[in-house]
């Protein structure tokens, strides 16, 4: 096996960004999109943890707060401006607000670890396992539980 296929193999490719104090990666083909929210509108009667709704070139983005859906306390500043990560899952648009969003990074395989016992239980429950960097770890998100979970389903640890 030539040196770039295993490379290519060993290695996967995360879109990085922060929720709370926490770095988060997802999957570079998980994420489609980007994007500093503009407009938004409002859904009544919405979920707590949905922040609305938005046509992003033609596509009609279910807006969700992630420091909502883990039950942190809400940002300081208005919804314009604010980061959000896009998504595709079966089919639909979900946009994810981030507090910020950093590099790509390429992590070997090899660099894995499940779960830490100590990993707050909020974080662990979003969590497929992380990466240990030189400046802490990198969780990588499970989407789908993101997704999935209704608001302030993972309570933040006292």
């Amino acid at each position: 096996m030539s040196e770039s296929t295993l490379l290519h193999e060993d290695v996967r490719e995360f879109v990085t960004f922060t929720i709370g104090d926490r770095l988060f990666g997802a999957p570079v083909s998980d994420v489609h999109d980007v994007f500093a929210l503009t407009t938004l509108t409002p859904v009544p009667l919405s979920r707590p943890d949905i922040a609305g709704l938005l046509n992003l070139r033609g596509r009609i983005v279910t807006v969700m707060d992630a420091r909502r859906r883990l039950g942190l306390p809400a940002r300081q500043r208005d919804a314009k401006g604010l980061i959000t990560i896009g998504l595709d899952r079966d089919g639909e648009s979900y946009g994810l607000v981030v507090d910020s969003v950093g590099e790509v990074l390429r992590l070997r395989q090899d660099q894995f670890e499940e779960n830490p016992v100590n990993l707050d239980p909020a974080w662990r429950e979003v969590s497929r396992g992380v990466y240990r960097l030189e400046t802490g770890l990198l969780i990588e998100l499970d989407i789908n539980r993101m997704l999935d979970a209704p608001a302030g389903a993972f309570t933040q640890a006292a």
